[in-house]
């Protein structure tokens, strides 16, 4: 069958491959997330709201939309969503133009990532991700025979990932532009765009990512207290140091579950970015390998779902999907172990957020239907 210019083979009976394996990562992740999170937000929420139950009952609510969504999409055949690819960029952006709509758009702690509609909130930068790597996997593999021409292959793509991470860099959210793009230029690179193409792009993305990073205090502050945190302890540091020190707390075996004491107001956020600090603080060293090895599980799957893919375009695809969420845990992580500067990158399935859980779990959905499109030449491998 051919749509777009894209050739998608029927499935012989009997050799269809739904991964097992990636279905039940996403479904141990989902579980761990959700215990963690109660873990760390009951006290949150009894303080906030009078309500123990608050976050993490919203939580469940996305996560069974979001459940429900990644069951769909898992079923729609593929030629379909590529067929679908123009319509979701567009919706995509709409929404973000609207974050800047008044009475649509929300200003929260200075950044407009919000919009407020029938009495729930969503980011729609978190509907970006999946939706610029849906692009670019249907727009570099229709220009595959074309990469020797930049203004017709490399061009257009640059384009629209410079308009989403400008948009998103406008809400004052600088980490979810510079992963956009970071994504992305994975997917440039897998695509066998040329490396004298990335050199290029490096001459004018680096300079410019340095001199937004400079323009504001909060970036400027968190870069300051990721080199030297003991700089501003009580301030800017504060965040850094709390989170080492929980991880510090638990040790090789953790405290036990339920008994981390940072979560009682002396780590910042530790619902939402910092919840994996919270998990080192209860389950140890022992804890964080083990989520850590379910990540990395989660990502051969979806890398090996690429790899075996029927088409270039599926194959992009589950690559860039599988990238967006791997990133996304490491980034975080990195953050957490104060590894790299605060960033405000969610841990995906964990950190408290209905738009983020909905978007991995709608991702994982896509990456199912790519691994149900896919057949197994000379038997399996692995």
């Amino acid at each position: 069958m051919t749509t777009y210019g894209f050739t998608f083979e029927k499935v012989e009976a009997g050799k269809s491959r739904v991964d097992y394996v990636l279905i039940a990562t996403v479904i141990v992740l989902t579980g761990m997330g959700l215990g963690t999170l109660f873990s760390a937000s009951y006290f949150r929420a009894s303080i906030l709201f009078s309500d123990p139950y608050h976050f993490v009952q919203r939580q469940v609510l996305w996560t069974v939309v979001g459940l429900v969504c990644a069951f769909v999409v898992s079923r729609i055949p593929l030629q379909w969503v590529a067929n679908s690819v123009p319509a979701v960029v567009v919706v995509s952006l709409v929404l973000m133009m609207l974050t800047f709509v008044p009475g649509i758009g929300v200003r929260v702690y200075g950044a407009r990532r919000w919009i407020y509609v029938f009495g729930s909130s969503f980011q729609p930068s978190e509907a970006a991700k999946p939706a610029i790597v849906m692009y670019l996997a249907y727009l570099l593999s229709k220009k595959q025979n074309q990469l020797d021409d930049p203004v017709n292959s490399i061009l257009p793509p640059v384009i629209v990932v410079g308009v989403f991470a400008g948009l998103i860099h406008m809400q004052n959210d600088f980490s979810t532009a510079f992963f956009i793009v970071f994504v992305s230029l994975a997917v440039f690179f897998i695509a066998n765009v040329r490396l004298r193409y990335f050199i290029a792009l490096g001459t004018m993305v680096i300079p410019l990512g340095i001199i937004l990073l400079l323009t504001r205090e909060h970036r400027v502050n968190r870069l300051l207290a990721f080199l030297v945190p003991d700089l501003d302890p009580a301030g800017s540091g504060y965040q850094v140091i709390a989170s080492r020190a929980a991880l510090s707390n638990g040790g090789f075996w953790g405290s036990g579950i339920g008994l981390s004491t940072r979560k009682f107001g002396s780590l910042p956020e530790a619902h939402s970015d910092f919840v994996f600090a919270i998990l080192g603080e209860e389950l140890g060293f022992v804890g964080v390998v083990l989520v850590m090895a379910i990540f990395l599980a989660f990502a051969y799957r979806g890398y090996l779902i690429a790899y075996r893919a029927r088409d270039t375009f599926s194959s992009l695809l589950a690559f860039g999907l599988t990238s967006s969420i791997l990133f996304q845990a490491l980034m975080n992580l990195a953050v957490v172990a104060g590894l790299i500067p605060a960033t405000g990158v969610p841990l995906p399935f964990f950190s408290s957020g209905g738009s983020s859980m909905l978007s991995t779990l709608v991702m994982c959905g896509l990456l199912v239907n790519v691994s149900r499109a896919s057949t197994i030449e000379g038997g399996d491998h692995g």
